[in-house]
């Protein structure tokens, strides 16, 4: 997969959001434009492989991180980090 080329701290923000247990991938794509295969890609390329299985173990079918799974949709948090 082609990942497009992101400044390092662009890096890490991405990287903070996919370990936020409520942020879904559908932020991280709107906000980043990376899609849930993208950053999938972008943590294997920049994580130890350890680090990588525990955070897939924990993300892998969690609701929070699917809005289509998600049984809540109002009073999401909202870093003040992110866009608008």
């Amino acid at each position: 997969m082609n990942l497009p080329d992101l400044e390092a701290q662009t890096i890490e923000r991405i990287i903070e959001m996919a370990w936020e247990d409520r942020t879904p991938f559908a932020a991280i794509e709107l906000q980043f434009g990376l899609s849930e295969k993208e950053v999938i890609a972008l943590m294997r390329k920049e994580m130890k492989p350890s680090s990588f299985k525990m955070w897939r173990k924990r993300v892998t079918g969690r609701k929070t991180k699917h809005l289509q799974k998600r049984d809540f949709f109002v009073g999401r948090f909202k870093s003040a980090r992110q866009k608008t």
